[in-house]
């Protein structure tokens, strides 16, 4: 047995170091023994996780799941493995909704290319009951599917409560899933999205083209192109500029757009988007000509970079 033990940690080693290695090991042997563990891993043995790690997979994909704040998030391939960055400026975001006056209604949410529902979820648990509706858009069906999933996991009810519900239900804090191609002109009407809302948050596909080519090979074969490639081709807006082309702004304009057009965001709404290395001043410069959004913030990740652009009425 410890000859056995003693072979996999030299094995993954080689793959990924040896102390990456010590560490993966210990979460793979935690998944598999952990009883209490709503999440089930996707491989029934750590030989087997070992087998798909060196192979290049990601852990989270191995494990089933990953961490995201308060949540416990199922994650699947293709659906994006939700990153640190992103939840730290949803922490972010929470502590600031939080420190406002209690709404007197709940906070109309709206999250374009929700993926897991990471966002919208961690918001829905991190803000006092009653504080919080959310709707995600993804055009993953598996997005969705695993959004709707993550709900449940994390005790979050899947629909807005009507007024024939109970009070109960009525202080529930809660969030719906809908498929729709954010792309596409009659998204709203696709999507049944009701604006204005009083926070729209995006964590949008932002890679350049050139820089998606360059990527680990863990995440181009098995996390969704449509979740990274920043100008999916055939989805460029026309409108965009010459000079922000191939810089995977493509949303951000898409955004923009839909904001101005379709008053997607209320008066004293909350714009909250993550953007790519070098990419916060473009976004802002975005937000400012189409939107006409001047009270715009640079919110920066744990490691220094610029990675959120926040802009309100």
């Amino acid at each position: 047995m410890a000859s056995a033990a003693a072979s996999l940690l030299a094995r993954l080693s080689r793959a990924i170091g040896r102390e990456s290695a010590q560490n993966e090991l210990r979460w793979m042997r935690q998944a598999l023994q952990d009883p209490s563990n709503r999440i089930h891993p996707t491989a029934r043995t750590v030989e087997d996780m070992v087998e798909r790690r060196i192979r290049g997979e990601p852990l989270q994909y191995i494990l089933g799941s990953q961490p995201f704040g308060p949540l416990h998030l199922a994650v699947r391939s293709p659906v994006l493995i939700p990153r640190p960055e992103t939840e730290d400026w949803a922490l972010t975001l929470a502590h600031r909704i939080r420190s406002q006056a209690p709404p007197a209604r709940p906070l109309r949410i709206l999250d374009l290319c929700t993926g897991t529902g990471c966002i919208p979820l961690l918001l829905c648990r991190a803000l006092p009951p009653g504080w919080a509706h959310a709707t995600g858009v993804d055009v993953s069906e598996d997005a969705v599917a695993l959004a709707k999933e993550n709900a449940r996991l994390n005790d979050v009810p899947l629909s807005i409560p009507t007024r024939h519900a109970s009070s109960r239900e009525r202080r529930a804090n809660a969030f719906t899933p809908v498929r729709a191609d954010l792309m596409q002109p009659d998204v709203v009407r696709q999507a049944g999205l009701d604006p204005p809302y009083d926070v729209i948050t995006s964590n949008p596909p932002y890679i350049p083209k050139a820089e998606y080519d360059r990527l680990d090979a863990s995440v181009r074969d098995y996390e969704d192109v449509r979740a990274l490639l920043g100008d999916p081709v055939g989805a460029v807006p026309a409108t965009l500029p010459e000079a922000e082309r191939d810089k995977g702004l493509s949303f951000y304009h898409r955004i923009a757009e839909l904001v101005r057009d379709e008053d997607l965001l209320g008066p004293d709404g909350m714009l909250v988007l993550e953007v790519g290395d070098g990419q916060a001043d473009d976004v802002a410069n975005i937000l400012k000509r189409m939107t006409h959004l001047q009270q715009i913030e640079l919110w920066n990740d744990p490691w220094g970079k610029a990675r959120v652009v926040f802009a309100r009425r």
